[in-house]
């Protein structure tokens, strides 16, 4: 089935007992303070999806309501790296000095897009420390290799592919490998590859504070009183956590590249394939075996958060159970969590 046969509609003739099911499942925790949008789906169908609470002030969410996806923008990032190795534009396997011949040549001769792409690269984590020490880097805008040049020339803290290290100056190396290898910014990239073969309406990328996004909901802190919790992703880490959607443009994409023609057979293997066990880490996401509905299924795992967002994203490879649960209001991560199995079980019911 081709990608854009998977667009995401309810499914008809759902019953009124089954909707209950999902309420009943959600209603713990809307009593709890979830605020935004909770979805179910199988396939390309959405069985039921929900939103609560309010976007910004007086404007409730809506099912359209665009949210930042956090870390699971990596995921975006490194299905859109796959689709340039369909093209034949990178390989995961060659080194980076490859398509950065300006970059350092120690480093750059031995780590590639697949060291990147599962944090195993040992190109220390440069940005978030100086994020940390200065928070006006959060807003500040940079050439994609002076990016590279301050956030990502570090000297490696280990040999790459030996070690687990969760850097987001990984993700600062693959734009700028896929936009020089690629001649095109990653935004076009995202255009090309799913925002218009996925008929994507209210997703794509956010510079800045993504509050300026419209129809964005904005990150709050607390809600009682309001208290905005905003974290800024200048472009050059776009990559890394810069890309927002609604829930159903989300679970659009999850079915386009899970079930889909998005990647072909081998390069979406070769995504959910785990590269370091112990972090259950594949490209850019997690691949896990978790017991759902009283079997053991193997999943996509996307955990994603900045400022006040959170997201969950399961979705079983076999049948394709997804959930996705959106929040913006600093939502306990756990309990994102509790909803997502919560939903995951109530899909296994209807």
């Amino acid at each position: 089935m081709g990608a854009g046969a998977l667009l995401a509609t309810a499914i008809p003739g759902l019953s009124r007992a089954a909707g209950n099911r999902f309420d009943a499942a959600m209603a713990p925790f809307a009593a709890d303070g979830f605020n935004g949008v909770a979805l179910a789906g199988r396939g390309g169908k959405i069985l039921w999806q929900k939103p609560y609470g309010v976007a910004e002030a007086r404007r409730q969410v809506a099912l359209a309501s665009r949210f930042e996806t956090g870390s699971v923008s990596k995921w975006i990032a490194a299905i859109t790296v796959m689709a340039l190795v369909d093209a034949g534009t990178v390989a995961l396997d060659t080194p980076i000095i490859a398509y950065l011949p300006d970059y350092r040549a120690d480093s750059g001769g031995r780590v590639t897009l697949r060291h990147l792409m599962s944090h195993c690269s040992g190109v220390p984590n440069d940005i978030d420390a100086a994020r940390k020490a200065d928070p006006q880097v959060k807003l500040m805008e940079l050439d994609q290799m002076e990016a590279v040049r301050r956030y990502a020339s570090g000297d490696l803290a280990f040999a790459p592919g030996t070690r687990w290290d969760y850097s987001h100056s990984n993700w600062i190396l693959t734009k700028a490998v896929a936009e020089r290898a690629s001649g095109r910014t990653y935004g076009e990239l995202v255009q090309q590859f799913l925002t218009e073969p996925l008929g994507l309406k209210d997703s794509g990328l956010f510079r800045g504070e993504s509050s300026a996004t419209p129809g964005m909901a904005v990150a709050y802190a607390t809600l009682s009183p309001p208290q905005r919790k905003l974290n800024g992703i200048p472009d050059y880490m776009a990559m890394a956590g810069g890309y927002y959607a609604s829930a159903g443009d989300l679970f659009r994409l999850m079915a386009g590249v899970l079930d889909g023609d998005v990647l072909t057979p081998a390069s979406r293997r070769t995504l959910m394939q785990v590269q370091m066990p112990d972090q259950h880490y594949a490209l850019g996401g997690r691949t896990r075996v978790e017991p759902i509905a009283g079997q053991m299924r193997e999943t996509a795992w996307e955990d994603g958060s900045n400022g006040g967002f959170r997201l969950v994203a399961r979705r079983v490879l076999a049948d394709g159970h997804t959930v996705i649960v959106m929040n913006n209001s600093s939502f306990d991560y756990m309990k994102m969590g509790q909803v997502a199995d919560a939903l995951m079980a109530a899909a296994y019911l209807v």
